[in-house]
């Protein structure tokens, strides 16, 4: 059954500094994908926020001399700003702090107590602050270090909850073996090899240590484990358990709607092992997709202030635009494996794709049926040349695909065959010379035929990386002198839809970067590093 509806979800981003390209990356991912979803009719919520509590953000508070809500208000805010510079289309930002999100989280806490879910223990072992994870002797090794971040740990020992993780394995196994239900296959063989199979050990679901998290409503002492709280942070924007709970019906009960979380890599464990179990013990329906996205990384590894190598995206939008910083985190990165940001790698890629194949394109197609035909496109007539025929069969085989790759998530390739249907339009131009065919009366009707051809490719190719570049496909648009109404996903093959409509020069639509003088610029703001 296809699903009317779309639920995608970022992973709630953690408010200890501002910020970079890499916060950017997932959620511009995951905003294109909203945005082709509504573009072809369908209903979508779209989803992200912060995850403010924790010792750590208590620390980091403190070290400022602020209070713990003061600290998350400063930083959340430089998030929403952020969203806001890189056009990003969610429909609900949830904090962690917010009342409607500590309610959930109480309930939730309450209902797996109810069941029997949760037992009073006392944690003893190793604890990661920068990542608020729990480890074993076995986990962290000899040198005592985070497995995740390579981190010293420290000895823990407190009182706490504890969810029992085995007593829901049959179900969360049932689950794992849904199609698809994690992505790439790799993550969910890593979970069962790595923490399934060696045995689940219980989960810390409470803390005792530190005040700044979600006080617990049956032990005063206790607050929720940042990872039960965060993960809440799902159903809670949602309405869950409160008197207007319609979104939480049509977006997470309903069968009718596909719920997508997507998330990073090293997330992985408390998104496909413990957030399934928590909801089979509330008795919620499971996610349909657990999609896990690899790092965007710089040359030496992972971004983070200490190395100098982090990217602020806003100096990038403000010299190069929000559509250039947009495209090139969604074609130079596959979605769902590592990858790297350089500068060179940046400036080559608005290069190549923007400028020269896609504004090129539409350029020079412009000037040409100013040039030819007064400005008016003439109308479509199918294989008239002998290449005709070919960049048919390629249009909507290129659509069909984008479709199948989007709706998989698969939003790297789905771009790479938009820009290789455009790269062969290119490729048309030259075989067809138009300037020569212009020249002989008798070739009158080949010349219309390559003019149409060039302009239906061109709005198929815009109307598809429409979700990406969303200012300069407005531009296009109007170019091609089409209404809204006109440039709607319904009109896709509609071959005759530019019969006779009249175009309009514009401005270059990506000029042209200079690589070794933009690259330099981009290395000053990194410090100097690539």
């Amino acid at each position: 059954m296809e699903k009317k509806r779309f639920y995608i979800t970022t992973p709630i981003y953690y408010p200890s500094g501002d910020p970079h390209i890499g916060h950017a990356y997932c959620t511009t991912l995951c905003d294109v994908f909203a945005r082709y979803k509504r573009m072809r009719h369908f209903e979508v919520y779209f989803l992200t926020g912060t995850d403010e509590h924790g010792l750590k953000i208590e620390k980091n508070s403190a070290a400022k001399g602020l209070s713990p809500q003061e600290y998350v208000d400063g930083i959340v805010s430089t998030f929403k700003k952020l969203w806001t510079s890189l056009e990003i289309s969610n429909d609900d930002f949830i904090r962690t702090t917010e009342e409607r999100h500590i309610k959930v989280v109480q309930d939730v806490f309450s209902k797996m107590y109810q069941n029997n879910d949760i037992y009073l223990g006392k944690y003893e072992g190793w604890y990661c602050v920068p990542c608020e994870s729990f480890w074993t002797d076995t986990q962290v090794g000899e040198e005592h270090l985070c497995p995740d971040c390579h981190r010293p740990v420290t000895s823990a020992t407190e009182e706490s909850y504890f969810f029992n993780t085995n007593k829901y394995l049959k179900e969360l196994l049932k689950w794992y073996d849904k199609e698809n239900v994690i992505y790439p296959i790799n993550r969910k063989n890593e979970m069962i090899n790595t923490f399934i199979k060696p045995g689940l050990e219980d989960l810390c679901i409470s803390r005792t240590s530190f005040k700044w998290g979600v006080p617990i409503r049956e032990n005063e002492k206790h607050v929720a484990y940042v990872w039960l709280d965060a993960l809440c942070n799902y159903i809670s924007a949602l309405g869950y358990g409160s008197n207007d709970d319609s979104l939480y019906k049509k977006f997470w009960e309903s069968e009718e709607s596909e719920i997508i979380h997507v998330i990073g890599a090293d997330i992985t464990r408390f998104h496909t092992i413990y957030w399934p179990e928590f909801l089979t013990s509330i008795g919620a329906r499971l996610p349909d997709r657990v999609f896990v996205h690899g790092l965007l990384m710089m040359k030496d590894g992972k971004m983070s202030k200490s190395k100098g190598n982090v990217v602020s995206p806003y100096p990038l939008i403000d010299k190069y635009g929000v559509d250039t910083v947009r495209y090139y985190l969604v074609r130079e990165v596959v979605f769902g494996q590592d990858g790297q940001f350089t500068p060179e790698q940046f400036a080559e890629r608005s290069n190549m794709d923007l400028a020269n194949n896609f504004g090129n394109l539409v350029s020079r197609t412009v000037s040409m049926i100013q040039k030819y035909f007064d400005g008016i496109i003439p109308e479509f007539t199918p294989g008239v040349n002998e290449f005709d025929n070919e960049l048919e069969i390629l249009t909507k085989n290129t659509v069909s695909s984008f479709i199948e790759k989007m709706d998989d998530l698969h939003i790297t390739e789905a771009y790479i065959d938009v820009m290789n249907l455009l790269g062969r339009a290119n490729k048309y131009i030259e075989e067809m010379a138009p300037w020569a065919l212009a020249k002989d009366p008798t070739k009158e009707n080949n010349l219309k035929s390559v003019m149409s051809h060039l302009a239906n490719i061109i709005f198929v190719g815009t109307k598809l990386l429409e979700p990406v570049l969303v200012i300069k496909s407005k531009e296009v648009y109007k170019m091609l002198g089409l209404t809204e109404n006109e440039a709607d996903f319904d009109n896709i093959l509609n071959i005759h839809l530019l019969d006779n409509h009249k175009v309009e020069k514009g401005n270059a639509l990506f000029p042209r970067l200079d690589v070794a003088k933009e690259s330099e610029y981009i290395k000053s703001l990194m410090g100097g590093k690539n």
